[in-house]
């Protein structure tokens, strides 16, 4: 059920070229994803610290292929002691910086992904957060099932699934249809915009009942254009993707 990172590159590729617009976004995706593949294959150890190891070589990606907010934020994450000190805070969820935050998630998101893999983890769910690692959802994913489709949510870290009720905010609990309007747009016609009009939040949902071809996480970066429209319209993205959006 779950893409692998082979599969998120390739989407990566395939959507760089269906969408121009969103090119630069996902080419940077890309190369992000080769290198967490790289951490993922290379993980013997659940010992946090075995990260370090990788982050020069992320640095060096951020200030050669990144924008210049993260690169000059290079400079602040020099020597182990400093980089151990974030990847800690972070895991517990305490990293507030959208710069220290992107660095920590390239590098926790498959160690979390890896941890998880080696887990028993329940696949329906009361809870609107990952049932695995406590973190909340980056996208919905919808499912054909019947003669309907069930939702299911995406966990933003390490990349968990899990059944969840469809007619219900994940972020406040709102039940009422009519406070949980959904919008779609006429380019994007199998992403809708989940939206609560009680928390003003916001999850975009990839429904593979009209294209089995999407892989949800890469397919939801590929739409920033809904971002956009979302926030114009005053919602708040539930939770933002690896490049911060």
């Amino acid at each position: 059920m779950k893409a692998s990172l082979d599969d998120r590159i390739a989407r990566a590729d395939e959507l760089a070229k269906l969408h121009p617009a969103a090119a630069e976004l996902l080419n940077f995706y890309r190369e992000l994803a080769l290198f967490q593949k790289q951490v993922f294959e290379g993980l013997q150890s659940t010992d946090l610290a075995a990260l370090l190891r990788h982050f020069p070589a992320l640095l060096e990606l951020a200030r050669r292929i990144g924008p210049e907010p993260l690169g000059a934020f290079t400079s602040e994450l020099v020597g182990p002691a400093v980089q151990q000190e974030l990847l800690a805070a972070a895991w517990q969820g305490l990293t507030n910086s959208p710069e220290a935050r992107f660095f920590a998630r390239v590098l926790l998101q498959p160690y979390a992904e890896y941890l998880a893999s080696r887990g028993d983890i329940p696949s329906v769910g009361a809870e609107p957060v990952c049932p695995f690692c406590n973190a909340r959802p980056v996208a919905g994913v919808l499912r054909g099932e019947g003669d309907g489709a069930k939702r299911w949510l995406l966990c933003s870290l390490c990349s968990t699934e899990w059944q969840y009720r469809r007619v219900v905010c994940p972020n406040c609990g709102e039940e009422n249809k009519d406070r949980l309007p959904i919008y779609i747009a006429a380019e994007f016609d199998y992403i809708r915009v989940d939206a609560c009009d009680n928390c003003r939040t916001y999850l975009k949902s990839v429904d593979l009942t009209k294209n089995g071809r999407a892989i949800p996480v890469v397919d939801e970066l590929a739409t920033v254009a809904l971002n956009i429209w979302a926030e114009e319209h005053g919602y708040l993205k539930l939770e933002s993707n690896l490049l911060g959006m």
